[in-house]
């Protein structure tokens, strides 16, 4: 069996490969992709959860959550979006958060309320997810936001 590495190696590798997981998966939310990319998309997302299990804090883990959300809402798996959406939403909302990121929470929880059927809650969130937008006061945060949001469809 070969030596293991050190275990500050160990996160350091895990870190890596988290930041590239999660960036890949958000890249791949806002890009029209093939089936092949659905799958990549969804094994990234849950690759950067499990790297930041063990190099990231609190917030990596939320954030990890966010993009679980995101990713099963837009595959379809409402109930699996829906209760990563719930527990991130509830983490973010109950501390001081940046207003680019409560944006993106609303926006979330929008899109997995709605992958879940729950139409009630994904109108509330929706309309929150607008106020939070418009109240983000870098506009280059506001135009990151609004590449997710934009792919919401409105409510009727």
């Amino acid at each position: 069996m070969p030596n293991q590495p050190p275990e500050s190696d160990l996160i350091t590798w895990h870190r890596y490969f988290a930041i590239e997981s999660n960036n890949r998966a958000w890249s791949l939310t806002i890009a029209s992709r093939s089936a092949d990319e659905d799958q990549e998309m969804l094994d990234a997302a849950h690759a950067a959860a499990w790297h930041w299990g063990f190099a990231g804090d609190e917030l990596n883990h939320m954030r990890a959550k966010m993009l679980l959300a995101e990713v099963h809402a837009q595959l379809g798996n409402g109930t699996i979006a829906l209760r990563h959406a719930t527990t991130m939403q509830a983490w973010f909302l109950s501390r001081e958060t940046p207003d680019w990121e409560v944006a993106f929470v609303h926006a979330i929880f929008a899109r997995a309320s709605l992958a879940a059927g729950d139409s009630e809650s994904y109108r509330a969130a929706y309309v929150l997810a607008e106020k939070a937008i418009a109240a983000i006061g870098d506009e280059d945060d506001r135009k990151i936001v609004i590449q997710t949001f934009s792919r919401i469809p409105r409510p009727a």
